[in-house]
């Protein structure tokens, strides 16, 4: 009996030391799942590390989550781009805090909240080499350009005119309008004009969101009065811009506009 005793507590301290898989550090454990906090995020891309990894429905209430019905299983979505909205820290029922990502499809499709650790960050890959080039015109060419695509839908990497990303809807925009060429990408035409403030921005000028100057996820045509026009899921829309989910980085200014 007292061997028997000794082989369990070995047994049960080694299972002490063996650490859980999540975000963060392992605590004591929970009888309920619990949520920390969530947030709306700037619109991220991303794809799929690997073919393992489902979309769940989270349902409950934030002291007692409880983990849905699986919707999606990474495997059926080799080549799919997923945008990240809103994120979620849980406390699983193990003590340990994890990461979720609320994502959605281009086509609004196939939706669901996935850890985290499933995804990667997906960069752009346009080969284009347009060089930027300074316009003039004047904002109703512009407006006027703009708010014939409303309503068109989003798809990443798309340059119009049927469908358009944040980047593709401004390009398209400008050339439509006033003959200009932008660069393709929303990190590229914010590091190749002019920046002015938000004090001096005007209708027409460029309005960029992301975590940094370094880090562009977003760009749309500012209407002024912290308005804009823009290529978002939702597809070409007229919106706000001083709400939680935008993180405004700057403007620039890539033509002259009467």
């Amino acid at each position: 009996m007292k061997t028997l005793k000794k082989v369990s507590l070995a047994v049960a301290f080694a299972a002490a030391l063996v650490p859980a898989f999540g975000l963060g550090t392992t605590a004591h454990a929970n009888a309920t799942n619990t949520i920390v906090r969530t947030n709306n995020m700037t619109d991220t891309a991303y794809t799929r590390k690997g073919a393992t990894g489902w979309t769940y429905n989270l349902g409950g209430t934030a002291t007692n989550m409880t983990f849905g019905k699986k919707t999606h299983y990474l495997k059926n979505y080799p080549n799919t781009t997923w945008h990240a909205t809103k994120k979620r820290y849980i406390v699983k029922k193990n003590g340990v805090k994890y990461l979720y990502y609320y994502v959605t499809n281009g086509r609004n499709t196939a939706s669901g909240w996935i850890w985290h650790g499933y995804l990667q960050k997906k960069s752009y890959a346009h080969t284009s080499t347009s060089t930027a080039t300074t316009g003039t015109g004047t904002y109703s060419d512009i407006y006027k350009a703009a708010k014939a695509q409303l309503g068109k839908p989003y798809v990443y990497g798309a340059n119009g005119p049927s469908s358009f990303d944040c980047s593709g809807f401004t390009k398209y925009v400008f050339n439509k309008a006033i003959g200009q060429t932008l660069p393709r990408t929303a990190q590229q035409q914010y590091n190749s004009y002019d920046h002015v403030s938000a004090k001096n921005a005007k209708a027409g000028d460029l309005i960029f969101f992301g975590t940094s100057k370094n880090n562009i996820s977003h760009v749309g045509i500012y209407k002024g009065s912290n308005k804009m026009i823009d290529a978002q899921l939702r597809g070409v829309v007229n919106e706000a811009t001083n709400v939680s989910w935008w993180h405004t980085v700057g403007y620039s200014r890539p033509a002259t506009l009467d």
